[in-house]
């Protein structure tokens, strides 16, 4: 595996996991196109590698993300009254971001976000996409989009797959801000820590993944996104696919054989 080069993103691996921190402090972490672009190369580099299996997402400075990059938009008014009839920079700039929302939301890798000070718009999306999430009890959540005279565009589906319509609708249409401890009563996170506990709440979870095969974790979280996307019949003959080919492979039967034998199995 060899990561991309990055200068809006800090990685580095620990162990099985990727450590992706959002490096853009002097504005609270506020997403432009580039972090987008190298957000989706990060993700990309990994696809096929199994050695990864957690993907942390976190932001410097005490900030997840705090939205959009206001002055990224700025540029993108400047290059629209340049461009010809037929391009739209807004256009590509916004569904860009919905892009790598598709592909943080489909990773193999569990990804794990750890939320603090500001989780707001493009963060709010980001945390929506992770399987796992854990918030400090002072982070601030919103979804500011419509204060601003625009529309959370390629957040709210997610959002919505998240914790449902009617909370999806109450939180976008008055861009409600909320702490850590509301957004887990939502279901947006499942853990809420104090500052201080963050790191060890962390540790536990990723030694939580490190007991799962890799493998296994990846169809089964393809199985769970195709629910309500596909007929449940076909759903759930390529979940028995699935269960036959694993059952059959090295991790079934590594599994299998470490039961027999009160052994943890390889993975572990």
């Amino acid at each position: 595996m060899s990561l991309p080069t990055t200068e809006t993103l800090l990685l580095e691996q620990k162990d099985h996991a990727l450590h992706i921190t959002i490096n853009r402090p002097k504005v609270s972490n506020a997403m432009n196109l580039k972090m987008v672009h190298e957000l989706m190369a990060a993700f990309e580099s990994i696809k096929d590698d199994r050695e990864i299996r957690a993907v942390v997402l976190r932001g410097a400075g005490g900030h997840f993300c705090a939205g959009g990059d206001i002055k990224d938009m700025a540029g993108a008014r400047a290059a629209a009254s340049k461009a010809d009839k037929n391009s739209d920079p807004f256009y590509t700039l916004n569904r860009e971001f919905g892009r790598m929302l598709t592909q943080v939301n489909t990773a193999p890798q569990v990804v794990i976000a750890v939320t603090e000070g500001a989780v707001l718009g493009g963060g709010f999306g980001l945390a929506c996409v992770s399987d796992v999430a854990i918030a400090a009890e002072s982070a601030r959540f919103g979804l500011p989009e419509t204060g601003l005279g625009i529309p959370p565009a390629q957040i709210a589906p997610f959002v919505v797959n998240r914790i449902g319509l009617t909370q999806t609708r109450r939180l976008a249409l008055l861009g409600a801000r909320f702490n850590g401890t509301e957004a887990a009563r939502l279901g947006i996170v499942h853990t809420v820590c104090s500052e201080a506990d963050i790191d060890q709440e962390l540790e536990s979870i990723l030694a939580q993944v490190k007991r799962c095969a890799p493998d296994a974790n990846a169809i089964t979280k393809a199985l769970i996104l195709s629910v309500g996307n596909h007929e449940l019949d076909t759903v759930l003959d390529q979940a028995a696919t699935s269960f036959s080919g694993c059952v059959q492979g090295q991790e079934g039967q590594e599994g299998t054989m470490a039961f027999i034998q009160k052994r943890q199995p390889n993975w572990s």
